[in-house]
């Protein structure tokens, strides 16, 4: 089927941060008509058209509304998660850059299918740009009555404040955000409760990511029919493709969900520069595993990244890696990051991720042995067992993507410890002499 973007269509048009410039493309006109619906109508809507979550995890969005406790007195709040640290991930950002009401757009329609009466956008510290864009933006809306008071006469009210993190990649994770969002250490919390039921200042709170509530409107505008229709049975509508690495053009992408890898690098990114081969793809976010060249056919929609051994499509942040890359180098990369980021409080998490960069490091310098490589893999299995028994998902991310690597390159492994110990061998040997 043909497919004409939607949540990138005001990409390149001149001044598109104008609110005035955003009604004349059709911005807004999806709040007259979500308040001729109530608010469970409207959650049932976005069930029916299959939207998952574009944070990572996939789960059903109306199905998370859902959640929330019924008959609530209040207050309801939500909190929209653009604090976007994943490496290889930018696809919110592009959106503050290039179309903040759509995001102020979709939170309004959002917070009133959920009943909620103040939203907070916390958005991650080094986004300073993208948030005076949104501050800007707010003001705008609230100027023209599509915030505050009883917004277009239909008596609901909604105030929506953007928040400005302080740099935390776990802040990412949703309890995270929450404990920095009240002036706390941001620090995942224990579940449950859950945040549907005890989020922000003890209340029932909705979490939903940047392009996730992007969506809503054009479900609200066009039907569940049409968004359902696009992208594949289980995985419906478009999603924002980030690609980088080793890519020719760079950027992020629009297209229905299912796309494969390889047509993306190699198609929409020009494949890699100097007429250099694929040597792995990294699907979206760096603790998703990785693909190999043999499975760039992969379909980036929900299902596909699972079928070929990675955690899933995550972000959708596809991260390209010639074939001249050390991958016992990226992965260490990777690792030294997730230990840096990790926020301490499960010992799995912290001292998994913690050894698992030392052995890296020794087989790097030249000292490593082949029990290391039985040691890493040990470790992730150790570390990736602990699902439900660690505050976060941060250790079981580390785990894949160690598995990942080295389940699909372990020939790397082996022979970096291998030609270091032959090197030692014959230095011993010529020294002896």
């Amino acid at each position: 089927m043909s497919f004409t973007p939607f949540l990138t269509k005001m990409v390149g048009i001149k001044n598109s941060r104008d609110i005035n410039v955003y009604q004349e493309h059709g911005g807004y006109a999806s709040l007259k008509k979500t308040f001729e619906y109530t608010p469970d109508e409207v959650v049932e809507i976005v069930k029916a058209s299959g939207l998952r979550g574009r944070g990572g995890a996939g789960f059903s969005c109306g199905m998370k509304w859902s959640f929330l406790p019924k008959g609530h007195e209040g207050p309801i709040y939500m909190a929209i998660n653009f604090d976007e640290s994943e490496p290889g991930t930018f696809k919110d950002r592009y959106l503050s850059d290039h179309d903040p009401h759509s995001i102020v757009e979709g939170v309004i329609t959002s917070s009133y299918a959920t009943k909620v009466s103040m939203a907070y956008i916390f958005i991650r510290g080094e986004f300073y740009a993208q948030a005076e864009y949104l501050e800007a933006a707010v003001k705008q809306a609230y100027e023209a009555g599509f915030i505050g008071k009883n917004i277009l006469g239909s008596g609901y009210d909604l105030d929506i404040v953007v928040h400005r993190g302080a740099g935390a990649y776990i802040c990412g994770e949703e309890t995270a955000l929450l404990e920095a969002l009240e002036g706390k250490r941001g620090w995942p919390r224990l579940k449950p409760p859950f945040p549907a039921i005890e989020g922000a200042f003890g209340k029932p709170t909705v979490i939903n990511n940047v392009e996730t509530v992007c969506n809503v409107p054009h479900i609200i505008n066009n039907g569940a029919e049409w968004f359902a229709a696009i992208g594949t049975e289980k995985s419906t509508g478009s999603k924002l493709y980030g690609i980088s690495g080793h890519i020719n053009n760079p950027g992020v992408y629009e297209f229905p969900l299912g796309i494969t890898a390889r047509e993306l690098i190699e198609g929409v990114g020009g494949g890699v520069p100097n007429g250099k081969k694929v040597k792995g793809a990294i699907p979206g976010g760096i603790c998703m595993g990785i693909l190999t060249a043999s499975e760039l056919d992969c379909p980036l929609d929900f299902e596909g990244p699972r079928e070929n051994s990675c955690l899933g499509l995550g972000t959708a942040g596809v991260i390209v890696l010639d074939e001249d890359t050390c991958m016992v180098k990226a992965l260490r990369n990777i690792v030294h990051f997730l230990k840096h980021e990790s926020c301490g409080q499960c010992t799995p998490c912290r001292e998994g991720s913690g050894w698992m960069l030392k052995t890296l490091d020794r087989m790097l310098a030249g000292n490593g042995t082949p029990a290391d490589v039985t040691k890493l893999v040990a470790l992730a299995d150790s570390m990736g067992s602990m699902v439900g028994k660690t505050i976060c998902g941060l250790a079981d991310g580390t785990a894949w993507a160690a598995r990942g690597f080295i389940s699909k390159f372990r020939n790397e492994f082996e022979d970096m410890v291998k030609h270091n110990s032959d090197l030692k061998q014959s230095s011993s040997e010529v020294l002896n002499v």
